[in-house]
């Protein structure tokens, strides 16, 4: 199983970011996909969940009405559209799958 995160950059705040993480040796489309994300000293953190069928699971309340899960099958992706960033969304970024994480994105949001 591999996880492979993209998209992470510095932008400022109300900016947006698409990460993507693209996944292979598991049939990815049986399977619910997550974004979690941990700042320096903190935990790892969810902040969205999505079924294998794209139905959303779960939202940290943090993100909720900013962030957005989707996933393409076909692709073998799944995807975070993060708009409206703010500073505290500073963070490495990590897609997860039963146990196996992906090597994280760095986003860094400016003020």
């Amino acid at each position: 199983v591999q996880l492979v995160e993209s998209g992470g950059g510095l932008v400022q705040a109300g900016g947006s970011l698409t990460l993507s993480c693209v996944a292979s040796g598991f049939t990815f489309s049986n399977y619910a996909m997550g974004w979690y994300r941990q700042e320096p000293g903190n935990v790892r953190d969810i902040v969205a969940v999505i079924t294998s069928a794209g139905g959303i699971l779960d939202y940290a309340d943090s993100v909720k009405g900013r962030f957005t899960i989707s996933r393409d099958n076909a692709k073998n992706t799944v995807y975070l559209q993060m708009n409206s960033l703010k500073p505290e969304d500073t963070a490495v970024y990590y897609c997860y799958h039963r146990g196996t994480w992906g090597q994280g994105t760095q986003v860094t949001v400016s003020s």
